[in-house]
């Protein structure tokens, strides 16, 4: 099987990391995406097991079972959704998963919940959280603009669902972040 997939991918520098790890090994790579890579041919198994010795101090590994696989996809889904695709309005997740993963959503939500011990909904509610963060550190876009950005139906909907996951409102979140900062000059 020429198809990997890897743990803890997440953001586009893991593709980076993971992507430059594979030249190194002389592994010549067709398509890489969050959590998945495609190769030219099938690896052998040291060319495995020097992959997995080199990516795992750097965060990663490589994942071998069929459920591990399944969850892995679901996060880089909603990762790509909520981090990649700004107002992906219109998406229904329970129909984006299922439509692409091949599976009804129930058996997914099961073994979602099952593996990791929360809910894909309470995940995909934390990922929004954390883009709602880094936004607002940003300090580059409105609480509307945010809202808009994520989908949010309304700023009361977003900032509720924020202190409930955070315990703090956006603007407490946020003045707390600009306090802690220090001038560049200060570094």
């Amino acid at each position: 099987m020429n198809i990997l997939f890897v743990k803890n991918m997440v953001c586009n520098r893991c593709i980076m990391v993971v992507q430059h790890e594979l030249d190194k090994l002389g592994l010549e790579v067709k398509h890489i995406t969050l959590g998945e890579v495609t190769l030219a041919k099938a690896p052998t198994t040291g060319e495995k097991e020097a992959l997995e010795n080199a990516l795992v101090p750097l965060g990663f590994e490589l994942i071998d079972d069929r459920k591990s696989r399944i969850i892995g996809k679901i996060k880089s889904i909603i990762i790509g959704l909520v981090h990649y695709q700004d107002n992906a309005a219109g998406i229904n997740l329970s129909e984006r998963l299922s439509r692409e993963l091949h599976h009804d959503y129930n058996y997914l939500s099961n073994l979602f919940s099952e593996v990791e011990g929360t809910t894909i909904e309470k995940y995909f509610i934390a990922q929004k959280i954390e883009k709602v963060k880094e936004l607002l550190v940003y300090d580059e876009l409105s609480l509307t603009e945010i809202a808009s950005r994520l989908n949010y139906s309304s700023v009361a909907y977003l900032s509720n669902q924020f202190k409930k996951v955070t315990g703090l409102t956006p603007s407490h979140f946020k003045q707390i972040k600009a306090e802690k900062r220090k001038p560049l000059d200060e570094v």
